[in-house]
């Protein structure tokens, strides 16, 4: 007994010329056949401050805007891939170039504990002093690597400078140099979301 025959899917080559002659039917057909590897690749590489399907709309723009540009060397699929990533690496790195926490990006929560620190008082509701650990996570998260966990460690865990320095190897000076240093951005970038607040 044989298997009964799979439906083809529609050649993506032959939907990408016609879509390319503007052929609307064809295009939303390719976009529908595109739409699961496309959400796979951005679901794997999306920034956190972008939406899923917002990247995914920029990169079905960059195959329309490129389309006359596919040549069929290779399959359809290898090319939407390698836009898929250059669109998702890019949005990457213009995330990493601005990686101050923005006012819109706080809950609510978060929102009112900076509206305290604003008013120079301290969060005395339980719920508020989660919030402000959580705003102090996402503050500490726009570090690098290193300035995180000297920050974690001195301030978060108590340590010493001396029990720094016998946990990681640096010298006492690096260490306060660099927890100076650290400890500044952080208050630039809670300045940044207090005046953000404000406007």
């Amino acid at each position: 007994m044989s298997a009964p025959p799979v439906e083809a899917k529609p050649a993506l080559a032959a939907l990408a010329r016609q879509a390319l002659a503007q052929d609307e039917s064809a295009a939303r057909t390719l976009v529908a056949e595109l739409y699961p590897l496309v959400m796979k690749i951005v679901r794997a590489h999306r920034p956190r401050r972008l939406d899923e399907e917002d990247l995914a709309q920029m990169v079905f723009g960059r195959i329309f805007a490129h389309l006359e540009q596919y040549s069929g060397g290779v399959p359809l699929e290898h090319w939407v891939s390698r836009i898929a990533v250059n669109t998702c690496l890019n949005a990457l790195r213009a995330e990493q170039r601005r990686p101050e926490v923005r006012h819109a990006d706080l809950t609510e929560e978060e929102e009112a504990v900076v509206e305290k620190l604003a008013a120079s008082r301290p969060a005395d509701d339980p719920a508020e002093r989660v919030a402000a650990r959580d705003l102090a996570q996402r503050l500490l998260e726009r570090l690098s690597p290193a300035d995180r966990l000297l920050l974690t460690l001195l301030d978060l865990e108590g340590c010493s400078v001396d029990e720094v320095r016998q946990r990681t190897g640096w010298n006492q000076s690096l260490i306060k140099v660099r927890a100076f240093r650290a400890r500044r951005k952080l208050r630039g970038q809670l300045h940044e979301l207090l005046e953000g607040g404000k406007r």
